[in-house]
C-alpha cells in the first residue's frame, strides 16, 4: 500500500475566513523579530597603528583580506581566525592603493613615496627578509591602482592614468583628459578592456585599453571620490560623490544617472558592489556605512558604532555574506550583510520558517505599520540632527524655486529633475 506524502488541502476560501488577518499578524511578528535580532557587528580587527586607508580582497580565498594604512604598513588578515597573519612596512607615507593579482599569487601597492611594489602573497621563508618582487619608481605620486581581471596588466593613476605590463618597468600607454590629479581608477570586471577614473576637477572619465584614448567624460557639480562597476551588468557603475550622494550611471547614456542615492549627511568616500550586483555598500565621512539596493534612492540599512570615526574604505566579501570597513581610528570592522541573519548551519525547519517569513514580509511590506517597523533605525545624534537640518534646507530651496517660477515669465525657470540637477556636462 502506497501512502501519499502530500497533505490534502481544500482551497475553498469559505473554509478559511480569517486567512489574511492571520497572515498579517504573522508578518508583523516576523518584522518585529527581525529588528529584535538585528545585530550586524561581528568583529573588530585591531593591529594597525594609523588610519586604514585601503582594503583589498583575495580573488581565490574568502578568508584572506589585505589592508593598507596611513603609516605605510600593509597587513594580511585571516578572517576566520580574526588575526593578522603578516605585516609589511611597504611604503614611506600613506599606502594609497592596494590590489591583488587575478590569480591571487601576488599583490601590488602604491604609496606616497612614488613607487609601485609587487609582493608575494605567501610570506618569506625562514631567515629570508621581506623584500618586494618588483619595484617601479615613478616620477609623480600614485594615488590609486587596480589590476586587470584576466591579463597580467594593471593601471595606476596620479597625474595621468598609466597602463602597465607586469614584466615592464615603463607604462604601455598613458592617458589623460584634463590637468588635475586623478584619485581612483577601476577596471570593468565584465568588459575587461574598459576602465573608469575620477579626478579632482569633478569629472568621471571612461577609457578603452584597445584604443589607448579616453572615450567619454561626465562632469558633476562636485568631486567624485571613487567609482565601482556592477559585477553583473557590464555598463553600469556607481560613483561616490562629495555632495553626500551616490550616482548610478549607464555608461551608454551619461547625461542622466539611472538613480541618485541620497541618505548620507557627509561626503561619500568609498563604494563597493555585492557579488550579486543587486546592492552596494557605501562608506562616508559621517562615520557610518549604508547598504543601498541598486534601484532605490534610499538605503535599506545603516551601520555605525560609538567608536567608529570617518569610514575611508569598504569592501563586500566575495560570498555576499559580510562587509568590511576601514576607518580613521585604526580599526577594520566586520559586519553581516543582512543584520538579522543567523550564522551557522540551519536545520530544514529553520530554512522553511525563514523562507515563509520572508514571503509574508514581502506580501505585507507596504502596510503602514509593518513598513514603519521595518524602516526604523536608531541613528547617532550627530547624523540625526544633520538629517533634520538638510531637510529644512532642501525645503527652503524648493520653496525659493517655486516662488521664482511663480513671479517669472512662463518657461524662464524650467523644472529640472533631481537626476539631471547635478550633471554639468557630458563630453565625448
Amino acid at each position: 500500500m502506497c501512502l501519499s506524502k502530500s497533505v490534502p488541502r481544500n482551497y475553498d476560501p469559505t473554509l478559511h475566513p480569517f486567512e489574511v488577518p492571520r497572515e498579517y499578524v504573522r508578518a508583523l511578528n516576523a518584522t518585529k523579530l527581525e529588528r529584535v535580532f538585528a545585530k550586524p557587528f561581528l568583529a573588530s580587527l585591531d593591529g594597525h597603528r594609523d588610519g586604514v586607508n585601503c582594503l583589498a580582497k583575495h580573488p581565490k580565498s574568502l578568508a584572506t583580506v589585505l589592508s593598507g594604512a596611513c603609516d605605510g604598513e600593509v597587513r594580511i588578515w585571516n578572517l576566520t581566525k580574526r588575526k593578522c597573519i603578516r605585516a609589511i612596512q611597504a611604503h614611506e607615507g600613506f599606502v594609497r592603493g592596494i590590489c591583488t593579482r587575478f590569480c591571487g599569487t601576488s599583490f601590488f601597492t602604491v604609496g606616497d613615496d612614488k613607487t609601485v611594489k609587487q609582493w608575494k602573497m605567501d610570506g618569506p621563508g625562514c631567515g629570508e627578509e621581506e623584500e618586494p618582487l618588483h619595484t617601479i619608481l615613478g616620477k609623480t605620486v600614485y594615488t590609486g591602482i587596480d589590476h586587470h581581471w584576466k591579463d597580467p596588466a594593471f593601471a595606476t593613476c596620479g597625474q595621468q592614468v598609466d597602463i602597465w605590463d607586469e614584466q615592464r618597468t615603463n607604462p604601455i600607454c598613458s592617458m589623460t583628459w584634463g590637468y588635475d590629479s586623478i584619485s581612483s581608477v577601476k577596471f570593468n570586471p565584465i568588459e575587461t578592456f574598459l576602465l573608469g577614473s575620477c579626478a579632482s576637477d569633478r569629472n568621471i572619465v571612461l577609457y578603452d585599453m584597445r584604443q589607448a584614448t579616453p572615450l567619454k567624460k561626465v562632469i558633476l557639480d562636485m568631486r567624485t571620490n571613487t567609482i565601482c562597476w556592477n559585477p553583473m551588468e557590464a555598463f553600469i557603475f556607481t560613483a561616490a560623490n562629495e555632495d553626500y550622494n551616490l550616482y548610478t550611471f549607464d555608461m551608454r547614456a551619461l547625461d542622466t544617472p539611472l538613480m541618485v542615492h541620497m541618505d548620507h549627511v557627509s561626503a561619500v568616500l568609498d563604494v563597493d558592489y555585492s557579488p550579486t550586483g543587486k546592492e552596494f555598500v557605501s562608506a562616508s565621512f559621517d562615520k557610518s556605512i549604508r547598504i543601498f539596493p541598486v534601484d532605490r534612492s534610499r538605503s535599506r540599512e545603516v551601520y555605525h558604532t560609538k567608536r567608529m570615526q570617518h569610514v575611508i574604505c569598504v569592501k563586500w566579501t566575495s560570498d555576499s555574506k559580510y562587509i568590511m570597513c576601514g576607518s580613521d581610528e585604526m580599526n577594520i570592522r566586520l559586519w553581516k550583510a543582512n543584520a538579522s541573519e543567523k550564522l551557522g548551519v540551519l536545520t530544514s525547519r529553520e530554512k522553511a520558517a525563514k523562507d515563509y517569513n520572508q514571503k509574508l514580509k514581502e506580501k505585507f511590506q507596504y502596510h503602514p505599520h509593518i513598513k514603519r517597523i521595518a524602516r526604523h533605525r536608531h541613528l547617532p545624534k550627530s547624523i540625526y540632527s544633520q538629517i533634520q537640518e538638510q531637510r529644512i534646507m532642501k525645503e527652503a530651496r524648493r520653496r525659493k524655486e517655486l516662488n521664482r517660477r511663480k513671479h517669472s515669465k512662463p518657461g524662464s525657470v524650467p523644472i529640472v529633475s533631481e537626476k539631471k540637477k547635478h550633471i554639468v556636462a557630458v563630453v565625448k
